[in-house]
């Protein structure tokens, strides 16, 4: 279906700042769930690289980003000649579009609202591809296939931000394969694959020497939990890679970036705990707000969960501001194209701070 109206706000989570600024709050007040960022928090090794680092703001940062870019391929077994780095995923979309200019866009919905925004900034046209709360919302690739003709590109989130769901590497090269043929650009947004355990059978990495026309865009934010300093990155054939270098700003990933970058990368047991930590935790978290009268959780796939709250008699505007003047951030889905005021989203915390806003949710359930 053709979108017959773009999004009306661009909302993100995690915006806490306006909250500070509407309630004359602390930061540190806050249990942010709108913003789905690893539990742990900042790991040492990168605070501790951060902070031997700030002496060398003085300098220009490293236009080519080559410490970074040498970690990334070391980490992801990727060609350097393939990595453009960035800040944060979504400058990598609105380069990419900017670059690859499509007039048509295809995008499963609901998904991450910036593939929309990078796609009509360069005034593409929107057709969606709806999914459906019965089927949990699962990508059909083969109806994303049966719909490539004409269109330039299309867009898939593995894991899908807000639902979760994820799309096995032998479905998308079936796409990759159709999308050949009518010469369509796939972008494939892995920003949360990181907090896959073994990730072999999601992720689109080792198609990359076979398909010049897969993109993979990667946030390193959100595994990392560094958003305030943004940093991701693109993996795409050797010739792409160095267009979006050509039209990326030359300095658009900050020293302390790279540095964090580098440092989290080769923090293994950092990586091994987060892990470890979100597959305990999530599903801990959803058995519990599935037991809550009047929510309808979907199950998780990584440290984010999607819940339907009409069976509550609640719409997620409401919820969110009942929650918000109790300190507690949620994720009002109301404005993703496929979705409404039924749902909702909460990241995924560590037992002690899931507890506090299951507490509150009962409360307000009752």
């Amino acid at each position: 279906m053709i979108a017959d109206k773009q999004i009306d706000s661009f909302v993100h989570g995690g915006n806490v700042h306006a909250w500070a600024r509407e309630s004359a709050g602390e930061l540190a007040d806050i249990l942010d769930y709108s913003a789905n960022i690893n539990p742990l928090g900042l790991a040492d090794s990168v605070r501790n690289a951060i902070i031997q680092s700030v002496g060398q703001v003085v300098h220009y940062p490293d236009v080519e980003a080559a410490l970074l870019k040498a970690a990334i391929s070391s980490h992801y077994h990727v060609d350097v000649a393939r990595i453009t780095a960035g800040n944060g995923a979504v400058e990598l979309l609105y380069v990419l579009t900017h670059t690859l200019r499509p007039k048509r866009v295809l995008i499963p919905a609901p998904a991450f609202s910036e593939y929309e925004r990078a796609a009509r900034a360069v005034g593409a046209a929107i057709e969606y591809a709806y999914l459906v709360p019965a089927d949990d919302f699962t990508i059909n690739v083969e109806e994303l296939g049966s719909r490539l003709n004409g269109v330039d590109m299309v867009f898939i989130g593995n894991p899908n931000n807000p639902t979760g769901t994820l799309v096995t590497v032998s479905q998308i090269e079936r796409l990759l394969s159709v999308a050949r043929q009518t010469g369509t650009i796939v972008v494939v947004d892995e920003s949360f694959m990181d907090f896959i355990i073994g990730d072999q059978d999601y992720t689109c990495r080792p198609l990359l020497t076979q398909y010049d026309n897969l993109v993979i865009i990667h946030s390193l934010t959100k595994f990392y939990a560094i958003p305030g300093l943004r940093l991701g990155f693109a993996l795409t054939h050797p010739g792409l890679a160095a267009k979006l270098h050509a039209a990326k700003d030359p300095w658009n990933v900050n020293l302390l970036a790279q540095t964090a970058g580098v440092a989290a990368l080769a923090d293994t047991e950092y990586q091994i705990k987060s892990r470890e930590t979100v597959k305990v935790e999530k599903n801990r978290f959803y058995t519990s707000l599935k037991a809550l009268p009047g929510l309808k959780p979907f199950v998780p796939a990584v440290n984010y969960i999607l819940i339907d709250i009409s069976p509550s008699g609640w719409a997620a505007p409401q919820l969110r501001q009942v929650l918000a003047a109790q300190s507690i951030l949620i994720r009002d889905c109301s404005n993703y194209p496929g979705l409404s005021t039924s749902y909702v989203r909460v990241a995924v915390k560590l037992n002690e701070q899931n507890k506090i806003l299951l507490q509150w949710l009962e409360q307000v359930l009752r």
